[in-house]
């Protein structure tokens, strides 16, 4: 399935030549029957307060950009587009095409932005710092993409993919009424990692304490830092030790905690594990690593082949979970929503 989706490439060979390397342009990468949400359905996402959405209309050569939800929303004639992201938490077709990109490590993979546009509509050129695939679902659209030494047209129909690489400028306009399906990916960057770091070092307990400087003498140079002062920081900011395992359970919490719009809603069951379909919830995340499992921000040593397993494929049989702690671990996240037990 991914040679098709990746033009005869295998994964292997995708990621060689052209991850984070070159763009990628695939004439029939799927079949685009029915796009993955209609305009109503995408209209009323972006209604919702638990759904990220925007509108971009053109006027000119301006562009006028407005944040959702939007409870009455009309599509104009032209030059109008309203972006969704998240849309694989809602759709389970959105979800089915993220999963196709299974090839990349979970952790990497972001969400599926749905855009729906009218003739001339679009956001404009811009810059991603990540990796994106669009997909083309009904309707065409022109994508322009400009290099140090020119730039290249794509036209994409029904079924077509194009894949960037973080750094491209590119801009995409509607020739038509047309869906397009953005596959996004997480690229953190050092800034974002080292203060989420920390704000989850002092979550555990940074080392705390007050300065004080009761035989302070007068200041003959009023503006000038105290010297005691820039020992007292020196001396407490050395105190902050971590290690490899810190990082590694700091990393999994991160990324896997739900955006802050994101809430789980437990469905009813009347089914025994042993007797069921394990399924993760579209808006759980479970990743692992040697020592642990992280699930939606949170963290548990556990050693399990069979748990890896529903990480993996985002499904298992429950026989092969229902087992002393691991059985009430998997019936916790069913009731806090995370994982939902299905018939077989």
């Amino acid at each position: 399935m991914e040679r098709r989706l990746l033009g005869g490439l295998t994964p292997s060979a995708f990621l060689r030549r052209h991850w984070q390397k070159r763009p990628l342009f695939v004439r029939g990468a799927f079949s685009p029957a029915e796009p993955i949400v209609d305009v109503a359905s995408l209209l009323a996402l972006g209604a919702r307060h638990d759904v990220e959405s925007r509108i971009v209309e053109r006027r000119g050569r301006q562009r006028e950009t407005r944040h959702g939800p939007f409870p009455r929303a009309r599509p104009r004639a032209r030059d109008w587009t309203i972006l969704v992201s998240g849309v694989n938490l809602q759709s389970a077709a959105a979800d089915r095409l993220l999963r196709r990109f299974a090839f990349i490590p979970q952790a990497r993979l972001d969400d599926v932005m749905v855009s729906y546009a009218t003739p001339g509509g679009g956001v404009g050129p811009h810059i991603d710092s990540y990796d994106v695939f669009l997909l083309q679902g009904p309707g065409v659209r022109r994508w322009t993409t400009w290099f140090s030494r020119g730039k290249q047209v794509y036209l994409c129909e029904p079924g077509d993919l194009l894949y960037l690489p973080p750094g491209i400028k590119h801009d995409g306009v509607a020739l038509e009424r047309c869906f397009t399906y953005s596959v996004g990916f997480r690229a953190p960057r050092g800034a974002e990692l080292g203060a989420a770091f920390l704000d989850w070092l002092h979550e555990r307990g940074l080392p705390d304490s007050r300065y004080g400087d009761p035989g302070l003498a007068p200041a003959g140079a009023p503006a000038r830092l105290p010297a005691a002062m820039v020992d007292f920081a020196r001396k407490t900011l050395a105190r902050i030790r971590w290690s490899g395992a810190d990082v590694e359970t700091f990393l999994g919490e991160y990324l896997t905690l739900p955006k802050a719009h994101v809430v789980f809603r437990p469905r009813r069951s009347g089914r025994a594990l042993r007797d069921s379909l394990v399924r993760l919830d579209p808006k759980t995340q479970l990743l692992y690593s040697a020592r642990k499992f992280f699930i939606n921000g949170e963290s548990v040593a556990l050693r399990s082949a069979a748990l890896r397993s529903l990480a993996d494929r985002r499904w298992a049989h429950g026989s092969a979970l229902a087992h002393g702690a691991l059985a009430r671990l998997v019936s916790d996240w069913q009731r806090a929503g995370y994982v939902h037990f299905e018939a077989p």
